[in-house]
């Protein structure tokens, strides 16, 4: 085999690619799902309860929290029986609770169902689409990830016309069933067609040459590291601080982006102009996804960060402000964030722990970061419920978001990464 250091932007070989493309799927879903989708089914469900969107909103925050318990059950799970066999597991239970979503008989059934949904979709796209990146992209996983965050902004773009159609025609309750449907589908092309590492596919991780994996890559046996155990990483601040800051980014994400048709129409659009408003955040968001993980390999996860953050500050602010000229910004400076803070919920832990034993680590991370993601809910809700307006909601999720440069700065890049060692040997 040549000697061959891959840094392409796009030779990722057959393998790759396909399972790039699955965790784009099951980020296309999680967004569906839980965050856009919130734009119809918030509503749907109120209307179908009788009461308030605001409070559909604050049980989802608490659904999230509660959902922490599937995401350490899957983190545990993907360790022992690998992400391939997890990954059909949980898209067909979120399945099975989106159809119960939309024929819940009161809010309490919602809520469980709501527990069952965020926990398993979210499970499938950041610990075992995480997994599966860690393990096959250890060195490029940032322009990796900037690939398949682009389902997150695809849905963006696709999801709220898809159901706004699919509801006016079928109604809520049967319109569910449809991508039901579609991710049962995907867990069967999951258990049929991925495989846990590229080893099982032969071929290197990044798709580099032997030579090349022998020279640049720690030889251990990055599956069952030993490294770790779960109160050791519970006492490591690397952590907490990798979680805090990655949570924080995506939980602005997830604030602005579940409730931002509702918002446009507060700042004077017509629905029509709100759900075309947020396409077109979506689509500049694909580009954006792709730029900042380029960005993250060529100038390090950390860096990219910090200015991240005071970018996404920037952007909710101009939306704040409302002004036409700060909602067209916003516009743009928002589509170009809501890739970039997906990206880094894999791409940071990776950088600083690596691909050795990185289940386990991101096992206890990964249902930290869930808990502060799901706090945007809470916080969207009250201020809707309290002020009737979600410009608050905007101005604290700014707020929260200049805050998270401090724990990104407190966070030493590649810590414990063993590739990154060895390379630098």
């Amino acid at each position: 085999m040549d000697k061959k250091n891959n840094h392409s932007l796009f030779d990722f070989g057959k393998a790759g690619w396909g399972t790039i493309i699955f965790c784009m799927a099951m980020f296309w879903f999680f967004v569906g799902f839980c965050t856009d989708g919130n734009n119809v089914t918030a509503p749907a469900v109120a209307a179908h309860l009788g009461i308030q969107p605001g409070t559909v909103l604050q049980m989802n925050s608490y659904g999230g929290m509660i959902g922490v318990v599937f995401y350490i059950a899957m983190g545990q799970l993907t360790r022992k029986i690998g992400a391939r066999k997890v990954s059909g597991i949980s898209l067909f239970i979120s399945a099975a609770a989106y159809i119960v979503i939309g024929n819940c008989p009161n809010l309490a059934v919602y809520t469980i169902a709501y527990v069952c949904l965020i926990g398993s979709i979210m499970s499938a796209g950041y610990v075992v689409g995480g997994a599966l990146v860690a393990q096959w992209f250890p060195k490029r996983k940032g322009v990796v990830m900037g690939y398949t965050t682009m389902g997150l902004n695809i849905a963006s773009a696709t999801w709220v016309p898809m159901m706004t159609f699919i509801v006016n025609k079928m109604g809520f309750e049967k319109g569910v069933i449809i991508p039901a449907v579609l991710v049962a589908v995907l867990a069967v092309i999951g258990l049929v067609f991925m495989r846990n590492t590229p080893q099982e596919r032969g071929i290197n991780p990044d798709c580099v040459s032997d030579e090349v994996y022998k020279a640049e890559y720690d030889q251990d046996d990055a599956e069952h590291d030993t490294r770790w155990t779960v109160k050791k990483l519970l006492k490591t601040r690397a952590v907490w601080t990798v979680a805090l800051a990655t949570g924080i980014l995506q939980c602005c994400s997830t604030g602005v982006m579940s409730q931002l048709v509702v918002r446009n129409q507060e700042l004077g659009m017509s629905a029509t102009q709100a759900v075309s408003m947020m396409t077109i955040i979506a689509v500049v968001g694909i580009f954006g996804s792709w730029l900042i993980g380029v960005f993250d390999d060529k100038f390090g996860t950390k860096k990219v960060m910090i200015i991240f953050c005071i970018w996404y500050a920037a952007a909710i602010l101009a939306n704040v402000t409302d002004t036409r000229w700060g909602m067209y910004l916003a516009v743009f400076m928002i589509g170009i964030s809501i890739g970039g803070s997906a990206n880094f919920m894999t791409s940071f832990p990776s950088s600083v722990f690596g691909r050795h034993g990185f289940e386990k680590v991101n096992s206890v991370i990964f249902p930290i970061q869930s808990i502060v993601t799901a706090s945007a809910f809470l916080i969207d809700g009250i201020s809707l419920n309290v002020t009737g307006s979600l410009r608050w909601s905007y101005l604290v999720l700014a707020i929260i978001g200049l805050i998270d440069i401090i724990f990104v700065g407190l966070t030493k890049d590649h810590e414990f990464n063993l590739d990154w060692k060895k390379q630098s040997v």
